[in-house]
Protein backbone atom coordinates (compact mmCIF):
# COMPACT_ATOMS: atom_id res chain seq x y z
CA UNK A 1 0.00 0.00 0.00
CA UNK A 2 1.00 3.62 -0.41
CA UNK A 3 3.13 4.83 2.45
CA UNK A 4 4.94 8.06 3.29
CA UNK A 5 7.47 8.47 6.07
CA UNK A 6 8.53 12.03 6.82
CA UNK A 7 11.53 12.86 8.99
CA UNK A 8 13.98 15.64 9.81
CA UNK A 9 11.79 18.08 11.68
CA UNK A 10 12.75 19.77 14.90
CA UNK A 11 12.90 22.99 16.85
CA UNK A 12 15.05 25.83 15.59
CA UNK A 13 15.44 29.54 16.15
CA UNK A 14 14.35 32.05 13.54
CA UNK A 15 16.88 32.14 10.75
CA UNK A 16 17.81 28.50 11.24
CA UNK A 17 17.71 25.63 8.78
CA UNK A 18 16.28 22.14 8.58
CA UNK A 19 16.28 19.41 5.95
CA UNK A 20 13.23 17.21 5.70
CA UNK A 21 13.12 13.81 4.04
CA UNK A 22 10.19 11.84 2.66
CA UNK A 23 10.49 8.13 1.96
CA UNK A 24 7.70 6.95 -0.34
CA UNK A 25 6.63 3.42 -1.19
CA UNK A 26 3.79 1.47 -2.73
CA UNK A 27 3.53 3.37 -6.03
CA UNK A 28 5.65 4.32 -9.04
CA UNK A 29 7.26 7.32 -7.38
CA UNK A 30 9.31 8.40 -10.36
CA UNK A 31 6.22 9.02 -12.48
CA UNK A 32 4.43 11.27 -9.99
CA UNK A 33 4.60 14.95 -9.32
CA UNK A 34 5.20 15.27 -5.59
CA UNK A 35 4.68 17.95 -3.02
CA UNK A 36 5.42 19.07 0.50
CA UNK A 37 2.39 20.16 2.45
CA UNK A 38 2.12 21.75 5.87
CA UNK A 39 -0.58 22.22 8.44
CA UNK A 40 -0.27 24.86 11.12
CA UNK A 41 -2.44 24.74 14.26
CA UNK A 42 -6.00 25.77 13.48
CA UNK A 43 -5.34 25.98 9.74
CA UNK A 44 -5.98 23.77 6.76
CA UNK A 45 -3.24 21.70 5.19
CA UNK A 46 -1.63 23.59 2.31
CA UNK A 47 0.73 22.72 -0.49
CA UNK A 48 3.90 24.79 -0.16
CA UNK A 49 6.18 23.33 -2.79
CA UNK A 50 5.91 20.86 -5.64
CA UNK A 51 8.19 19.05 -8.03
CA UNK A 52 7.23 17.30 -11.24
CA UNK A 53 8.50 13.90 -12.27
CA UNK A 54 10.98 15.74 -14.48
CA UNK A 55 12.23 18.02 -11.72
CA UNK A 56 10.36 21.24 -12.44
CA UNK A 57 9.63 23.00 -9.17
CA UNK A 58 6.96 25.41 -7.96
CA UNK A 59 6.92 27.30 -4.67
CA UNK A 60 4.34 29.16 -2.68
CA UNK A 61 5.21 32.84 -2.39
CA UNK A 62 5.60 32.44 1.36
CA UNK A 63 8.59 30.09 0.98
CA UNK A 64 10.07 31.17 -2.33
CA UNK A 65 13.79 31.85 -2.05
CA UNK A 66 14.06 30.07 1.28
CA UNK A 67 12.94 26.48 0.62
CA UNK A 68 14.36 24.08 -1.96
CA UNK A 69 12.70 20.84 -2.98
CA UNK A 70 14.54 17.95 -4.59
CA UNK A 71 13.96 14.28 -5.29
CA UNK A 72 15.96 11.11 -5.80
CA UNK A 73 13.89 8.79 -7.95
CA UNK A 74 16.36 5.94 -7.48
CA UNK A 75 15.67 6.04 -3.73
CA UNK A 76 11.96 6.93 -3.89
CA UNK A 77 12.84 9.86 -1.67
CA UNK A 78 12.09 13.55 -1.66
CA UNK A 79 13.76 16.31 0.31
CA UNK A 80 12.99 19.81 1.50
CA UNK A 81 15.83 22.12 2.43
CA UNK A 82 14.45 24.94 4.56
CA UNK A 83 16.60 27.98 5.22
CA UNK A 84 15.94 31.32 6.89
CA UNK A 85 13.09 29.77 8.83
CA UNK A 86 10.44 32.04 10.29
CA UNK A 87 7.99 31.50 13.16
CA UNK A 88 5.17 31.34 10.60
CA UNK A 89 6.82 28.23 9.12
CA UNK A 90 5.86 26.35 12.28
CA UNK A 91 3.66 23.44 11.22
CA UNK A 92 3.52 19.70 10.70
CA UNK A 93 5.02 18.94 7.31
CA UNK A 94 3.73 16.11 5.12
CA UNK A 95 4.55 14.73 1.70
CA UNK A 96 2.21 13.29 -0.89
CA UNK A 97 1.66 13.36 -4.60
CA UNK A 98 0.80 16.80 -5.90
CA UNK A 99 -2.49 18.04 -7.26
CA UNK A 100 -5.16 15.63 -8.43
CA UNK A 101 -2.94 12.59 -7.96
CA UNK A 102 -2.80 13.06 -4.22
CA UNK A 103 -3.26 9.79 -2.34
CA UNK A 104 -5.83 9.34 0.40
CA UNK A 105 -3.25 7.99 2.83
CA UNK A 106 -0.89 10.38 4.60
CA UNK A 107 2.16 9.81 6.74
CA UNK A 108 2.51 10.91 10.34
CA UNK A 109 4.23 14.11 9.29
CA UNK A 110 7.20 15.78 10.91
CA UNK A 111 6.88 18.73 13.28
CA UNK A 112 8.80 21.91 12.53
CA UNK A 113 8.84 24.53 15.26
CA UNK A 114 10.50 27.90 14.76
CA UNK A 115 10.74 29.92 17.93
CA UNK A 116 13.17 32.06 19.85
Amino acid sequence: QVQFVESGGGSVQPGGSLRLSCAASGFAFRFYAMGWYRQAPGKQRELVVGITSGGITTYADSVKGRFTISRDNAKNTMYLQMNSLKPEDTAVYYCNAAGGDKFASWGQGTQVTVSS
